[in-house]
């Protein structure tokens, strides 16, 4: 896969991520007393891990975003 996210976009896919996974683990919110809330915070945080990881959006290839310099 070709790299298409920038440092920037990278940090917020990061912080982004591991506020999506602690949310329902840690805060004790109403709204993660449902699973399905919970599954879709956890998978959601999971993805942008991935992404910022690999420095690749499957998203923004299909509508040809590039925010990295390379």
């Amino acid at each position: 896969m070709k790299q298409n996210v920038g440092k920037f976009d990278r940090v917020f896919r990061l912080v982004l991520g591991v506020i999506l996974i602690a949310a329902p683990l840690l805060s004790g919110f109403a709204l993660f007393n449902s699973a399905t809330a919970t599954v879709i915070s956890l998978a959601a945080g999971a993805i942008m891990l991935v992404t910022a990881m690999m420095s690749s959006c499957p998203i923004y290839s299909i509508f040809g975003i590039k925010t990295c310099k390379v």
